[in-house]
């Protein structure tokens, strides 16, 4: 419990927050950098744990079918899961069927080194439970990692999304296309709010795309990562 933020300063940032999003504009449709903020950086990872189940596995009803052992990220990423870490929302000694849980690789360089598996799935696609029945244990990015500020310099110019809207990805094809909004950015700093745009790619080019990733862990959440800049994804607007 004492980890938990105070009241007060949840408030005063979330009002801080919506008074700078207050007179967004709306941009062209074009290609350009995406950074998507820690809070949300999650989520992009949350699409490969759904795409490595294997419940889509087994039903081939994954884009990432037969992807074990290849490269889906650049050689700088590597996501460990760790279930047995004090705290954190995902840590368990044991999954769903009372198999010991155990920290392993999820992507080592870049290379997908694991699927995600309960023992059922395991038996159909002749491989051994990986202790993932009932989902994902605290995942963590164990690259190299640069501050926020870096982030946006290194964009220069493009979109940095704060909020997404809807459920835009298909697991089966790796279309992704979701509703968005956040602030665009010129020069490497926040020039203005924009609102009523929708982010697109497909996800194996955004995996293929990471160009960094900051080190503002957002620690509220199973998918412990900080803000994700991909190089370019599709902006629609006007």
């Amino acid at each position: 419990p004492e980890r938990l933020e105070a009241h007060r300063d949840v408030g005063r940032r979330a009002a801080e927050r919506a008074v700078k999003r207050l007179g967004a504009r709306r941009i062209r449709t074009h290609r350009a950098p995406v950074l998507f903020e820690a809070g949300l950086a999650g989520s992009l990872l949350s699409e490969l744990a759904s795409a490595i189940s294997g419940g889509a596995l087994y039903r081939k009803a994954s884009f990432l079918l037969d992807s074990l052992g290849k490269r889906l990220f650049p050689p700088f990423v590597r996501i460990t899961e760790r279930p047995h870490l004090p705290g954190a929302l995902a840590s368990a000694a044991f999954d769903a069927e009372g198999v010991a849980t155990r920290e392993h690789a999820i992507v080592e360089d870049g290379v997908l080194a694991s699927y995600m598996l309960d023992s059922y799935a395991a038996r159909k696609l002749g491989m051994q439970t990986t202790g993932n029945a009932g989902g994902l244990h605290n995942w963590t990015f164990a690259g190299e990692t640069r501050p926020f500020d870096a982030l946006l310099e290194e964009m220069g110019e493009g979109f940095l999304v704060t909020e997404l809207m809807g459920q835009g990805a298909n697991t089966v094809t790796g279309d992704y296309s979701r509703g968005a909004a956040g602030f665009w950015v010129e020069k490497g700093r926040i020039a203005y709010p924009v609102s009523g745009l929708t982010i697109a790619a497909n996800l194996r080019d955004v995996f293929g795309g990471v160009v960094a990733v900051g080190d503002d862990v957002d620690e509220r959440d199973a998918i412990l990562c900080g803000s994700i800049l991909i190089g370019e994804m599709t902006i629609a607007g006007e």
